[in-house]
């Protein structure tokens, strides 16, 4: 029932990630029927092939097994048998090496791939667990298979019975000729019968094939919510796109602002730097009613570019650190600055007012509120 409840859930068909992970998994459409009958016929071919060229193989190989008494001395005989041993090796690989190709035609004709998963042979505990046997032993699958079996039963009986109904006749009167006839004839019904049972392999394969193409696509399907769930897996979820979407494009318009705003800094009072990796550019004039306001700022090359061009501009440049951070991330370009800055920044006028009176006034510490003590990544420190 739960089976059936999962396989109505799953109307989705599968995507390209549910597909690569079954074949990394060894999950792959595999008919046993068409490897029996690929094999088959491939090993049949090259013994008919062998056989048509009659005992020039074989007689070096039996000669080699053939010893008398007086073979010669115990290192003459040994060296015949690795004779022999590499011989054996040479035909047992001329018969193998054409089987293997042929396995691995076959499951590239029924996968479109040669597919090697070392996950299959993974030790998996539920594989010796005597519960999920017994499971497996009353599924659908089991069923399916048990009536596949049968069916290969009915076909292979019945195309015997088939055989000796059409050639009865035939197979009796064998008696009646010569032993060398007879041999020639026994040789004529087996290719016949041989052919016959083939027909029916390649049919059971044809039909068997067709089924676990389906069985294994339909156990591949997806329900509506694990699409969802692979989406959110590979893409985000739309929440946290749309919010990624949001920062770069405030990143970018911020960037884009701090360029823009380079024409401003002929216009500014001061500039604060860090002193190379922060610079803001602030405007004030005696008697605005205004608090200071922010004209330019950047980091890195931004931040140099601007001491360049205040330089060129005679626009005075004062080295604060703490004050130049607490400028660039509470504040934003064509804003006041944050009221907690009043103190710290009015410090910072009243030395450019004192320093045009008396070239030799020096800068007091500027102290910077602990809420806006930043370091270079715009974290906040840590009171002392």
């Amino acid at each position: 029932m739960a089976e059936d409840s999962d396989a109505q859930d799953k109307t989705e068909e599968p995507s390209e990630r549910k597909l690569e992970k079954a074949r990394e998994d060894g999950q792959i459409a595999s008919s046993k029927d068409l490897f029996v009958f690929t094999v088959l016929t491939a090993g049949l071919l090259l013994l008919m092939g062998f056989a048509q060229l009659g005992g020039g193989i074989l007689a070096p190989w039996s000669d080699l097994f053939q010893f008398t008494l007086d073979s010669g001395a115990p290192g003459e005989l040994i060296s015949q048998l690795a004779e022999a041993f590499w011989l054996s090796l040479l035909y047992a690989t001329a018969f193998g090496v054409p089987l293997l190709i042929v396995v691995l035609l076959t499951q590239f004709a029924m996968d479109g791939r040669i597919n090697f998963a070392l996950k299959a042979i993974e030790f998996k505990g539920n594989r010796i667990n005597p519960l999920s046997g017994f499971k497996r032993m009353f599924s659908m699958k089991s069923l399916v298979e048990l009536g596949k079996s049968i069916l290969k039963v009915v076909f292979l009986l019945g195309t015997g019975f088939l055989f000796f109904r059409l050639f009865a006749p035939e197979l009796l009167a064998l008696q009646s000729i010569t032993t060398p006839q007879s041999m020639a004839r026994i040789g004529d019904f087996t290719y016949v019968l041989v052919g016959m049972l083939l027909v029916i392999l390649l049919i059971i394969a044809a039909i068997d094939v067709t089924w676990q193409q389906y069985d294994h696509h339909q156990k591949l399907r997806m329900s509506r919510q694990e699409l969802k769930d692979e989406y959110k897996q590979t893409e985000g979820s739309p929440e946290v796109k749309a919010k990624i979407r949001r920062m770069q494009r405030s990143v970018s318009e911020r960037a884009s602002k701090m360029r823009e705003s380079m024409e401003n800094i002929p216009d500014a009072t001061v500039v604060i730097t860090n002193p190379i990796h922060f610079s803001v550019a602030l405007k004030y004039r005696m008697g605005d009613s205004q608090a200071p306001t922010i004209v330019a700022m950047g980091r890195g090359f931004l931040a140099l570019e601007i001491k360049r061009r205040a330089t060129e501009a005679d626009v005075p440049i004062i080295q604060s650190p703490p004050l130049a951070r607490a400028l660039f991330f509470s504040g934003d370009i064509g804003a006041e600055i944050d009221e907690q800055l009043y103190a710290a920044v009015a410090t910072i006028f009243a030395f450019i007012y004192n320093s045009d009176q008396d070239p030799f006034a020096v800068l007091p510490e500027v102290e910077v509120p602990q809420e806006l003590n930043f370091d270079e990544f715009g974290m906040k420190r840590e009171a002392r």
